[in-house]
């Protein structure tokens, strides 16, 4: 199974090569290996409410459309930028996937 990730230690990434290497030998099942990969992904990053503007603007979207791409309500969008919540949960995976990969990969 071959994935690319980010690995946070040299022992994690030790762990990870033998756990690929034992996958790939049949002793680990598909299931288990995506809880080892999942070890090694990045953290998702915070964003503010200037940063989640920035990427509104930088795609050339609205609040409602970004709202929709999101699958969220208009009113949760104004109050990310206002600073009043903070995304979380998928919203925040969306958000650095649209970030990350542009709006293309959202649609």
């Amino acid at each position: 199974m071959k994935t690319k990730t980010h690995r946070k230690s040299r022992i994690l990434e030790t762990v990870h090569q033998t756990a690929t290497d034992l996958h790939s030998a049949g002793f680990i099942t598909k299931r288990r290996m995506r809880e080892y990969d999942a070890l090694c992904l990045p953290p998702i990053p915070r964003y503010s409410r200037n940063k989640i503007r920035a990427l509104r603007e930088r795609h050339r979207i609205s609040q409602a459309v970004l709202a929709t791409v999101l699958n969220t309500s208009v009113s949760t969008v104004r109050q990310w930028e206002i600073g009043a919540k903070q995304p979380s949960g998928p919203s925040l995976k969306l958000l650095d996937l649209l970030d990350r990969k542009g709006l293309e990969a959202l649609i």
